[in-house]
Parts: C-alpha cells; sequence; structure tokens
C-alpha cells in the first residue's frame, strides 16, 4: 500500500515537473522568436485568420498551465487543461498531415527539429501522462502536497 502510493505520488510530481518544463520552454521559445512564431501560424491553412491571437494565446496559455502545476490545489485543472491542449496540438498535426500540401512547424526551440511522426509520439506520450496523472488524481487518496515541496 505505501509502495503503490509512493509511486502516485512520484508519477504525479515527475508529470507535473515534466510539464512545466516542456510548457515554459516551449513558451519561452515562442516569445523569443515571436516574429517567426507568427508568421509560421500565419502560413497554416486552417489558422491564418487567427494567427496573431493564437500566437500570443497560445505561449501565454502554456505559462498559465504551468503556473497552475505549482498549487496542489489546481493540479487537476492543469492536467485537464494539457491532455486538453495536448489533444488539440496532435489533433492540429493529423488535420494538417492528412489534409494539407504544406505544414509548417510552429513549435518552438528543439521541438523544431522534430518530424511529424515524432511529434505526434511526443504529444502522446504526454498526453498519456496526462490520463494516468488525472485518474490517480481522481481515484486515489493522495496527501496534500505541491511540487514545490
Amino acid at each position: 500500500m505505501i509502495r503503490s502510493k509512493i509511486l502516485v505520488q512520484n508519477t504525479i510530481r515527475v508529470s507535473s515537473v515534466l510539464y512545466i518544463i516542456l510548457f515554459v520552454y516551449a513558451a519561452v521559445s515562442k516569445f523569443l522568436d515571436f516574429q517567426q512564431f507568427k508568421i509560421q501560424l500565419g502560413q497554416s491553412p486552417i489558422i491564418t485568420a487567427y494567427a496573431a491571437w493564437i500566437a500570443w494565446g497560445i505561449p501565454l496559455l502554456e505559462l498559465v498551465i504551468a503556473t497552475l502545476f505549482l498549487f496542489q490545489r489546481w493540479m487537476l485543472l492543469a492536467f485537464y487543461s494539457s491532455f486538453a491542449l495536448m489533444t488539440m496540438f496532435t489533433t492540429y498535426i493529423l488535420i494538417m498531415l492528412n489534409f494539407s500540401d504544406y505544414i509548417p512547424c510552429s513549435c518552438g526551440g528543439v521541438l523544431e527539429q522534430l518530424g511529424w511522426t515524432e511529434h505526434i509520439v511526443f504529444n502522446g506520450v504526454f498526453v498519456a501522462m496526462a490520463v494516468i496523472a488525472i485518474y490517480f488524481l481522481e481515484h486515489q487518496q493522495i496527501p496534500n502536497k505541491s511540487v514545490e515541496s
């Protein structure tokens, strides 16, 4: 019983730290090369009309979600938000791969170096982490500790 509680706690802690790293890194990378990010979004046949809003919205949302992970009270919301955002990113990639001739990568930093298959696998791993953490948070008795402790 104690081992399973430790496993649950560690899974949640590691998942939340990895999400914080991912979202802060991605947001900062997008802001550091903001014009290029906005141009790449504008080249997307699906979101061209909303590129300016999305260019600001995605990195800000990533930072907000990363911040939510720091507080136990908001951790479940952070995982649900992460699940939704990563699912939307993955769905966008799949739609672009199947219905567009040109697929600009508007990721930031080293994530731009991934191929589309690697992007889907990478996103899938993070989606799975969120699902597992959500399950643990909703179905297990977990001590009230945050990432920072």
